[in-house]
């Protein structure tokens, strides 16, 4: 579908109801937070915005069939580009980017896509980090400009976990560890995916900054250290972040793929919180998704073309990962993945975790997709790593290597139609680094047989295939899945609380079971001398990487 060929649908068109019965049904529609809450009608109208100025001009024609929405309803505009929605007094507004078109983004790359209707503004007299000053009325109109844009049939996106800062010295270590490599970067956006910020929010704008050189559009996840834990309920905790970055739970179109972002932390009050900093262990938060939020993911794929792919993105995992419970996962996952199983191409993005590893999710999860397809959810790599933690390397920067023995760094989607891959890539790190291999470096003759081969395959899961070929000859031997921990990272925690060296240490209890690890036992009849291990492996992708370490028997 081009620029300027938008299609309208009279029969979703919010504009042929005129009803008092619609809007009574869209009133009762507003129910949980939005019950104590005076309603409105908001009205106003999607337009071309050709010389993209941000204002409607007499010349400049309306878009019908583009979908808006109060963060519950969807609506689509009609034939002369006009919407009506349902608001409250704590509503934000916001079109959906369609193919083809784009939002305004600000000089500092964050889309601009939304109007927030608070008349008092945000409740923060006693929070430490403001929210939004009050709005005012509703404007007789709530008009959003939308710009040609290129094609989308194949683009790529950044998708990176936790940059998660704690201080403007973490701000220039996130820079220059992981965003300057991607200065140039051929990627049409990237996704923050929460945890912007270590629950200082004044970082928001130094990070924001950093972003912005890369010239490139940036979405942002909502995560539970960009929450305002002054906030003493989960109600107001995202106001900061609002003021920043607009809504939590939004969504646009790329092409033939559909971004659905959703808040999925649930802030149960500061009782509890260590006030010193960077002490995190409150347990106020856990993952959860609330009515009107499953709601509005209904709504809106519903309108999702069959043939489309539907990709959302959550800050805590969705489904319970190896080695997570509470707060750590998202109870309402299975009921996510029966409104997605009407699609047979879905997918899911969080972070949260500092670890990078797939869930493969089925009809014992509840996504029973009428093509036999799975759901494969996606928990990415960090910025962060491990905190900005470890042992300095040659050029200053902390080896922040991640829990499960996987270098920070992010992922590069690629989306062709609606045809997904992807590849890991570890900050600095080459593009062909994508396994780490663990034997011993001298082993006696007698004890080959007894030795044991591990390969940590970073962005593997049961799909993947990995195979260990001795010397370049012979036949290659499959290796099996094995989930422990990464020896590397152990060791590497271990030796900097034996022997401290500069930087702060990687935390004792971080280390994590992970199931992207294979392993397999040598022959017990090699030769004494020095042998090239090699480890190939095929991913779900059909993407083949490469791994090579030396050993040598030696008497």
């Amino acid at each position: 579908m081009g620029a300027g060929s938008l299609t309208y649908n009279p029969e979703t068109s919010v504009m042929n109801i005129r009803s008092t019965t619609f809007l009574l049904i869209l009133a009762l529609l507003f129910t949980s937070s939005h019950a104590a809450e005076q309603t409105q009608v908001a009205r106003g109208t999607v337009y071309h915005d050709a010389n993209e100025n941000g204002m409607r001009d007499a010349s400049e024609s309306p878009l019908p069939g583009v979908y808006v929405s109060n963060g519950l309803d969807v609506v689509a505009t009609d034939k002369m580009g006009r919407y009506e929605l349902m608001v409250g007094d704590d509503t934000i507004i916001f079109v959906i980017k369609p193919r083809d078109w784009m939002t305004p983004i600000d000089e500092q790359n964050i889309p601009r896509f939304y109007y927030i209707h608070k008349p008092a503004g945000s409740p923060d007299e006693q929070f430490k980090f403001k929210g939004v000053q009050p709005t005012g009325p509703l404007p007789a109109s709530i008009d959003f400009p939308l710009t040609p844009s290129a094609d989308e049939t194949n683009f790529s996106v950044i998708v990176m976990g936790d940059p998660q800062p704690d201080n403007i010295d973490d701000v220039s270590l996130y820079a220059n560890d992981v965003v300057a490599e991607l200065v140039g970067t051929d990627a049409r956006f990237a996704i923050a995916m929460g945890d912007l910020v270590g629950d200082d929010l004044s970082l928001f704008e130094p990070i924001n900054r950093v972003h912005a050189v890369l010239g490139i559009p940036w979405y942002s996840v909502y995560g539970n250290h960009d929450m305002n834990l002054l906030s003493p309920n989960d109600k107001y905790a995202d106001e900061t972040f609002e003021r920043v970055y607009g809504p939590p739970d939004y969504a646009f179109q790329y092409g033939q793929v559909h971004f659905i972002f959703l808040d999925n932390v649930r802030w149960n009050g500061p009782q509890g919180i260590d006030p010193r900093p960077r002490n995190n262990n409150y347990g106020g938060y856990n993952g959860w998704l609330h009515e009107e939020q499953l709601t509005f993911v209904a709504n809106y794929v519903a309108t999702v073309p069959l043939d489309d792919r539907i990709v959302v993105c959550t800050h805590i995992p969705l489904p319970t990962l190896y080695s997570f419970t509470e707060p750590h996962m998202t109870p309402q996952f299975g009921r996510l993945l029966e409104i997605l199983s009407s699609h047979p191409h879905t997918m899911s993005y969080s972070a949260h975790t500092h670890i990078n590893e797939h869930y493969l999710a089925g009809p014992q999860d509840g996504y029973r997709s009428a093509t036999g397809s799975i759901h494969l959810h996606h928990n990415v790599a960090t910025g962060s790593g491990s905190w900005y933690r470890g042992p300095h390397d040659e050029q200053g920067f902390p080896v922040t290597t991640m829990r499960d023995g996987a270098p920070n760094g992010f992922i590069k989607a690629n989306f062709q139609g609606n045809v997904y891959r992807e590849r890991f890539k570890g900050s600095r790190m080459p593009a062909d680094y994508q396994l780490a291999i663990h034997a011993p470096s001298v082993i006696p003759p007698a004890e080959a047989g007894n030795t044991i081969v591990l390969a940590n395959v970073f962005n593997g899961n049961e799909k993947s295939t990995v195979h260990l070929q001795i010397d370049q000859e012979g036949d290659w031997i499959r290796m099996q899945q094995r989930p422990q921990t990464d020896p590397g990272y152990t060791a590497l925690r271990d030796q900097q609380y034996a022997c401290p060296p500069p930087g702060r240490r990687l935390l004792k209890h971080t280390a994590m079971v992970t199931p992207h690890i294979w392993e397999v036992s040598l022959p017990d009849d090699l030769a004494v001398g020095v042998h090239v291990l090699e480890v190939m492996v095929t991913d779900m992708f059909g993407q083949k990487e490469r791994g090579t370490r030396l050993i040598e028997l030696r008497p």
